[in-house]
């Protein structure tokens, strides 16, 4: 797995456990890896969010953490793409979130599922 991007934890993202809140969190992965998506599946397509699998908790982050973001590539469906993403403290390593699935579909104007063109090879950033 690759890791890409960095967050640091502010004080404006923390629950009132003083930890990273999960929502926040969730949002950040959302849109990093709706970023990955597109790139590898051209950027010609509008895409969407249509599943992320259980979502496990494994440790917290803390105000002054840096956070980095891993993704890979799944499955690829005719419509879709499937990406895998963990979350780690970028220091110590330490896990705090794994997703095995976060499904995208490509949709026309509409709304409904359209083909993509899926590059492997494609720029992951």
């Amino acid at each position: 797995m690759k890791f890409f991007s960095r967050r640091v934890v502010k004080p404006g993202d923390l629950n009132s456990a003083d930890r990273l809140f999960g929502g926040c969190l969730l949002a950040w992965i959302d849109e990093e890896a709706a970023i990955y998506a597109a790139c590898k599946m051209g950027f010609n397509s509008k895409l969407v969010t249509k599943y992320m699998s259980e979502i496990n908790f494994v440790s917290s982050a803390f105000k002054g953490d840096i956070i980095e973001f891993g993704m890979e590539v799944a499955s690829v469906g005719t419509t879709s793409l499937t990406v895998r993403c963990e979350v780690r403290n970028k220091i110590t390593k330490q896990v705090i979130i794994k997703i095995e699935k976060i499904v995208f579909v490509a949709i026309d104007d509409q709304g409904n599922p359209v083909p993509h063109t899926f590059d492997p090879e494609a720029e992951d950033y």
